[in-house]
């Protein structure tokens, strides 16, 4: 389907004054080139100036049958005939020909001239390209120069170089050498030349590069871009790609290709359809068409791989009365689209698109990233030619100029920015249905051709009645045979001809017309399709500009003869306009973006989510917004699914943009009526911060009245009321629930106690005032909740640890919550992060304190109490193991203040529990002095896990003798119960020895004796006792073994 509109594309037009008929008409690089009908002179008239004045007129060496132009090194190519024979020639330099008596120079491709062009190439050059075959179609790529020839049954490619001064000194030091006697002469005097040549000047040349053999498809047209090669025939189209390759690619003929080539040969007598056929990327080599290739260049030494892109092929509809004429394709083209922050002279374009025609129907398609058709156009009427720019169609019929959309913005849009079609940014979709925005009326249009906003169209007077075109259209479209017509020639009694530049509008310009014009529909029908899609239209055009702008600026800076010839046309003038263009255009797209949101805010379910990106993009402020949306008429109280999508997301992203207590109140008005169910939500989102408080808790009590009672509803009044200072009502909402029910309310509702969950790892996040005051009323509730939004991954560690800092609460809520964790995590590295964090705090705790039972705390020690104290860690959690009974004979509660104590039986606890690494520990306990009974507990301890029993014991003698025999009835069992005699029995001994009177060594030596006695034999026994003992000391304890011996 393609839409109408009455639009006004074309501003002003002007008949080019050309003294005799034109023949051929083709445009580029700022000028209009005219080839008089059946002449041999090419006129050349500035486009960029008004009233189309003459640049130069030169003469052609032939009968010119085509001419074509490329921007990239401002030359003209030409298919030229001349005693029946045809040749192809490119003609250099042709703007010095404005000069009189102009010098002009002639040689054939790769023999570059010496003399005049030589000293700066002053002059304009013909160069002649010698083919094999006769040249059938040309074409020029738009980004490198390159030039395509399209032969009967092949295609060549010649590279476009630059030849500067130093390549031509190579090449005629090379030639210095060469034996024969002239050609020294020459190269001599060509040295001489060089010699005080200016040092930047360069000549345009080509190579032939690749030769593509096609048996069984005649170009009729082909089309050339950066490594794309499309060809055109009769109802045909295919596109290639020649990419240079270190490895050659083969490509394998169908095996019964020349059987089919046979078969057509035998069957003349016949009429044969070919069936319609669409084969897009990697199938297109499925097509009937063989194709080889063959490398030419000398110079380089890669190789080339070929890869089929695209075929279709159309079958003649004879039914519908449509003549032989009218079934051919025609106006081919590969049209480059590049992004704005692309180099035109480096990169490959981000988009390419090809375009070709029917009379009764055109298609464009996108061949990067994937091939796709993009828009069919249904013509009104039959199109004799159409040429695509980036943001138009153009075409001509006999009688009108008409002018089509086209899609190629939103293709490079979705390139450039990988967040269109996301909830950031949006742009109308490639499959848009286009529109047609005007036709033209004019009176026997020929031919088309564009340049930036000056379209070129070429007219002459149709001698021919209406009668007389009937029964032709009759005869031909009896014909059997299907054969290719040929060009019908201009009458001789002609009424006359006319060349048009007809000039189309800035985009802008029509953007504010099509703006105007939708709001015919926006009074009419504010949900019809018909006014999104005018809008959509308008979008595209604005992105198209956009990237025109730079496209433009990029290519002039790209090629030098372009800059050349820019300058001269005053374009410096021209560039100081470009900043102001493109802030004109910017602000225009932000305007569309508001009027595409509107559309979709009020849109239905299907496309609403659309209205999120648009109103983004358009820069609007969320009051803004709110003023350009009213309830639906048809309820007063609903307003449309886009808008209130919009509301909710843009409420449940965690910004810091705060809206003001009008807008917010409004907002909760607007949710109350529209969406109750959000209501709670939208309370706790962080831009609502100023909401009046007593207004939204009416709301909300009446949301509890009609859908009852809920913990997240409670929460939320219980905050309103915290922010009405109305702390007993506070207190009434919060003792509803349990506390497992309120932490379940944040599951379900985080924001009510945190701003910014959800935003990432990197997202900072800020308590809510119900977070300040659970912090102090009940901080039991806080942490509980704060451990469950972590292990339902609604806040990270780190983020959790912020919260805690800003609450003033690092060293007493965040150690409890830390503690919890512990308690609730399952994650291996969570929990060995934890530990070591305990360890870490509890070491700094027992460090800054002091253990006089006098002395409560430093200022750095917490007066806050514990959540959980030692004993019920140890209870409750299996990475804090109970206490080793030999500790609490180092450190009894009496010998330290209870704060202390708590603190010092948790870390005794870590290190007696199965987690903590003691490697990571130990560093950490080099901060604790070994002076006082509790720290040498803790290195003991840690000593002791780490089987350091020798050690352990000496020191333990050494320190607290009294306690030796409780860590041996623990420590020194199973693979360990042999240190009682190995290390503990000597020791004591000779400790005793030395020491007779010490109670405390013989009462540790008596129980020792007590435990070898029963765990040794007799013989063993009498081994142990030292020689010089006492018998009557040891006797008892033999005689106890015996009989244990005898027993057993």
């Amino acid at each position: 389907m393609v839409h109408v509109y009455n639009c006004h594309p074309f501003a002003s037009q002007q008949i080019v004054q050309v003294e005799q008929e034109p023949g051929l008409v083709c445009c580029g690089g700022g000028a209009l080139f005219v080839v008089a009908s059946g002449g041999c002179k090419v006129e050349a008239y500035s486009l960029e100036q008004e009233g189309c004045p003459l640049i130069c007129r030169f003469a052609t060496m032939g009968t010119v049958k085509s001419i074509l132009h490329s921007n990239i090194g401002d030359y003209l190519v030409t298919i030229e005939e001349k005693n029946s024979a045809t040749y192809l020639r490119a003609y250099t330099n042709w703007r010095y020909q404005a000069e009189e008596k102009a010098r002009v120079g002639v040689r054939l491709l790769g023999h570059l001239l010496r003399g005049v062009s030589m000293r700066g190439g002053e002059q304009m050059e013909i160069i002649e390209i010698p083919l094999s075959e006769r040249p059938l179609a040309v074409a020029c790529c738009y980004v490198t120069g390159d030039l395509l020839v399209g032969c009967q049954n092949t295609l060549v490619l010649f590279t476009l170089r630059r030849e500067n001064q130093q390549n031509l000194q190579n090449q005629s030091q090379q030639t210095a050498q060469s034996p024969v006697p002239n050609i020294q002469q020459s190269s001599s005097q060509n040295q001489g030349l060089l010699s005080g040549s200016n040092l930047n000047f360069s000549i345009l040349d080509f190579e032939r590069s690749v030769i593509l053999h096609l048996p069984k498809m005649t170009p009729k047209q082909v089309a050339l871009c950066v490594g794309y090669i499309a060809v055109l025939a009769d109802l045909e189209v295919l596109v290639l790609k020649v990419d240079a390759s270190s490895e050659p690619k083969t490509l394998e003929e169908s095996p019964d290709s020349n059987n089919m080539a046979d078969d057509l040969e035998d069957q003349t007598d016949f009429l044969l359809i070919p069936r319609h056929q669409e084969l897009l990327g990697d199938r297109a080599q499925d097509c009937d068409i063989p194709v080889s290739i063959e490398k030419t260049g000398l110079e380089d030494a890669g190789q080339y791989t070929l890869s089929y892109v695209l075929f279709r092929r159309f079958t003649p509809e004879f039914f519908q009365g449509c003549s032989v004429e009218e079934t051919q394709l025609h106006s081919l083209q590969l049209h480059p689209l590049f992004t704005s922050n692309q180099s035109v002279s480096l990169e490959e374009p981000a988009c390419v698109f090809c375009f070709f025609s029917l009379p009764t129907a055109g298609y464009l398609y996108s061949l990067r990233g994937g091939v796709e058709l993009l828009s069919t156009y249904q013509y009104p009427e039959k199109v004799l030619e159409a040429v695509l720019t980036d943001h138009l169609l153009h075409v001509i019929t006999r009688n009108a100029l008409q002018c089509f959309t086209v899609r190629c913005a939103a293709v490079a849009a979705r390139i450039e920015d990988p967040y269109i079609d996301t909830t950031m940014r949006a742009c109308p979709p490639c499959s848009l249905e286009v529109c047609a925005l005007r036709m033209q009326l004019f009176i026997g249009l020929r031919s088309v051709c564009v340049y930036n906003h000056h379209v070129v169209l070429f007219s002459t007077a149709d001698t021919e009645t209406p009668e007389e075109t009937e029964r032709n259209n009759q005869r031909r479209s009896m014909s059997r045979k299907w054969t290719m017509s040929s060009p019908k020639q201009t009458s001789a009694t002609g009424h006359g001809w006319n060349l048009y530049v007809v000039d189309t509008v800035s985009p802008l310009t029509l953007y504010r017309e099509m703006v105007e014009y939708s709001q015919r529909y926006a009074e009419t029908n504010p949900q019809g399709q018909s006014l999104r899609h005018l809008l959509s239209e308008a979008h595209l055009l604005l992105r198209s500009a956009l990237l025109q702008i730079s496209g433009r600026q990029q290519n002039r800076d790209c090629d030098p003869a372009v800059s050349l010839q820019t300058d001269a046309d005053g374009q410096p003038e021209k560039q100081t306009r470009v900043g102001t263009d493109r802030q004109e255009l910017e602000e225009a797209l932000r305007q569309n973006c508001a009027h595409l949101g509107d559309c979709f805010s009020r849109s239905s379910q299907k496309d609403c989510h659309l209205a999120l990106p648009y109103y983004r993009m358009s820069g609007l402020s969320v009051a803004e917004v709110l003023s350009r949306n009213h309830p639906l008429p048809s309820s007063p109280h609903s307003y449309g699914p886009g808008f209130l999508f919009y509301l909710k997301h843009y409420l449940l992203e965690e910004t810091e943009q705060s809206l003001g207590q009008e807008t917010a109140n409004e907002v909760i008005e607007i949710f109350s009526k529209s969406e109750p169910s959000e209501l709670i939500s939208v309370c706790a989102s962080p831009p609502m911060i100023n909401l009046s408080p007593a207004r939204t808790l009416q709301i909300l009590q009446h949301l509890e009245n009609t859908a009852g009672v809920s913990v997240p509803l409670t929460i939320t009044m219980a905050t309103m009321m915290l922010r009405l200072n109305n702390l007993p009502e506070y207190t009434q909402l919060m003792g509803r629930h349990t506390e497992m029910q309120l932490v379940y309310g944040f599951i379900e509702e985080p924001r009510l106690l945190l701003h910014g969950v959800g935003g990432g790892l990197h997202t900072l996040i800020h308590p809510t005032a119900l977070t300040q005051e659970l912090a102090k009323s009940q901080p039991g509730l806080l942490v509980a909740a704060i451990v469950a939004l972590h292990e339902n991954s609604k806040v990270q560690l780190e983020q959790a640890d912020h919260i805690f800092k800003e609450l003033g609460c690092e060293n007493c809520l965040q150690v409890d919550f830390w503690e919890a964790m512990l308690m609730a995590s399952s994650q291996e590295a969570v929990i060995q992060e934890l530990l070591f964090r305990l360890a870490s705090v509890y070491i700094e705790r027992l460090t800054n304190t002091n253990s006089d039972t006098h002395f409560s705390a430093s200022r750095t020690a917490s007066k806050h109490r514990s959540l959980k104290c030692a004993d019920d860690l140890i209870n409750s959690c299996s990475h804090y193991g109970a206490l080793y009974p030999w500790l609490t004979v180092l450190s009894p509660a009496y010998t330290t203040n209870f704060q202390h104590l708590e603190v010092l039986h948790k870390l005794q606890s870590l290190l007696c529990g199965p987690s903590l690494s003691m490697g990571a520990v130990t560093p950490l306990l080099e901060r604790l002095t070994e002076e006082t009974l509790w720290g040498f507990s803790l290195h003991l301890l840690c000593a002791t896990r780490r089987g350091q029993y020798d050690s352990s014991i000496d020191k333990l003698l050494d320190r607290c003798p009294q306690a030796i025999i409780a860590y041996a009835n623990h420590q020194l069992q199973d693979k360990h119960m042999s240190m009682w005699w190995q290390k503990l029995l000597p020791e004591l001994c000779n400790r005793t020895r030395a020491a007779a009177n010490n109670s405390i060594l013989l009462n540790a030596l008596q129980e020792t004796l007590v435990v070898v006695a029963m765990e040794t034999s007799p013989a063993e026994f009498l081994e142990l006792i030292p020689d010089d003992g006492s018998a009557s000391y040891f006797l008892p304890h033999l005689l106890t073994c015996t009989q244990r011996h005898m027993v057993a």
